[in-house]
C-alpha cells in the first residue's frame, strides 16, 4: 500500500480543471413522504395501550394470586413479623444493658419477683392448687373449653 498524497494549489505538478456538475429535474419521481415520528408514535400509544390493560386489570390479578395463596402469605408474613419484633426486642434490650447499673438492678428485680412468686404460688399446696386452677381459666379462655 502505497500513501495517498494530495496536491495543494501552487504545488509543482498541480493542474486546476474546472469541473461542471448539473442536475436535470426532468426525470424527477416522486417521493413518498414517510415520517418516523408516525411509527414511533403508534409504538408508543401500543405500548400505552397494554400498560393500561395490565394497570386496569392488577387488581383482579391479586386478589385471584392472594385468594390461591392466603395461607402461605400468612404464614411467611407471620414469621416475618416474628423475626422482626425478636430483632427488635433484642436491640431494645441490648441498648438497656449498656446504660450503667441499669443491668444489674434489672437482675435484682427478677431475683426478687422469683422469690415472691415462690413463696406466694409454690411454697403451700393450697396455692399451688389455686396457681392451676387459675392457670386453667387462662388456658380455657385463650384455647376455648374442651370437653
Amino acid at each position: 500500500m502505497e500513501p495517498e498524497v494530495k496536491q495543494e494549489a501552487g504545488s509543482p505538478g498541480y493542474s486546476a480543471e474546472n469541473v461542471n456538475v448539473t442536475i436535470s429535474t426532468d426525470d424527477s419521481g416522486t417521493l413518498t413522504n414517510y415520517s418516523s415520528t408516525d411509527a414511533s408514535n403508534e409504538q408508543w400509544r401500543q405500548i400505552g395501550e397494554k400498560v393500561s390493560a395490565f394497570l386496569s386489570d392488577l387488581p383482579d390479578y391479586l386478589t385471584d394470586f392472594f385468594g390461591e395463596y392466603k395461607r402461605p402469605i400468612v404464614t411467611v408474613g407471620l414469621i416475618f413479623g416474628a423475626i422482626v419484633a425478636v430483632k427488635l426486642l433484642l436491640a431494645i434490650l441490648d441498648a438497656i444493658n449498656d446504660i450503667p447499673l441499669l443491668s444489674p438492678l434489672f437482675e435484682l428485680v427478677g431475683m426478687g419477683y422469683a422469690a415472691w412468686f415462690v413463696y406466694r404460688y409454690l411454697w403451700k399446696a393450697s396455692n399451688r392448687q389455686e396457681l392451676g386452677r387459675d392457670f386453667n381459666a387462662l388456658k380455657e379462655q385463650v384455647l376455648g373449653k374442651f370437653d
